[in-house]
């Protein structure tokens, strides 16, 4: 179950000035997913698909200096930060981009938001003959702490729902993809408390969980229950925050 077209469009519009100084995890994902893309690719049209405020497109800008990029988001003040890079508002499920024009379509750490599905059938309808697929998304471990805080004060959904990992190259065998490659990391980030943990989620955008959230307030007890057990998973570093990375690539 994933939240509206609109709560995210509104969450990362509100993230768009807060994005690029809190967004460490999806930097490394970025860096991540160029460094394992095919030996030898030399595409001519790249489309960064969930752009944010460009940092991939500026990534492969430097790794293809011959490729045009472009950008596309649901989130018109992401877009904004991304100038100058080409970039225009739009769905991963319904792309604005012409059939078998784009030789890399890229996505990072924006899957997770949409139908995988769908957004699978739309980067197979885009690339052309011989393209290359890149992705990375999250997977179900992202956020365990917080589902485990959270369900000792309450029995809201505190956290996006992710798609099973294997459940991923399936689905673009399915659309027609091959020589599908997968690879899984953990990467932790640490905070001092909990509000300042949440608060890093929310300046990154990924506040919005979807039916079954919390519509009002939580209660002074049970945010204090919350934090409680949070506590229990500290280590020297601070309260651990766990990003189930997954990265796939594919051929077309």
């Amino acid at each position: 179950m994933r939240p509206s077209k609109h709560q995210v469009r509104r969450a990362f519009g509100k993230a768009a000035h807060t994005y690029n100084e809190a967004a460490e995890v999806q930097r490394h994902a970025c860096e991540t997913l160029a460094q394992s893309l095919p030996a030898g690719l030399t595409p001519a049209r790249i489309l960064d698909a969930g752009c944010g405020t460009a940092y991939g497109l500026q990534l492969l800008a430097a790794k293809f200096p011959t490729a045009f990029g472009i950008g596309v988001d649901l989130a018109e003040a992401m877009l904004q930060q991304s100038r100058p890079i080409p970039g225009a508002v739009g769905d991963l499920e319904t792309l604005p981009v012409r059939s078998k024009t784009i030789d890399l379509y890229w996505s990072s750490l924006t899957v997770q938001w949409c139908d995988l599905g769908m957004v699978l059938h739309e980067a197979a309808r885009v690339l052309r003959p011989g393209g290359t697929l890149a992705i990375t998304t999250l997977g179900p471990d992202t956020f365990w702490e917080l589902r485990n805080a959270f369900a000792a004060s309450d029995r809201y959904q505190h956290t996006l729902g992710f798609i099973p990992a294997e459940a991923i190259p399936a689905r673009a065998a399915v659309e027609g993809f091959f020589q599908i490659s997968l690879q899984r990391e953990r990467r932790l980030t640490h905070h001092p408390d909990l509000r300042s943990l949440l608060k890093s989620v929310k300046a990154i955008g990924a506040n919005q969980v979807g039916p079954g959230r919390r519509t009002g307030l939580m209660t002074r007890s049970a945010l204090e229950k919350a934090e409680a057990t949070y506590e229990t998973l500290r280590t020297p570093e601070g309260l651990p925050l766990t990003y189930d990375l997954i990265y796939l690539t594919a051929g077309k």
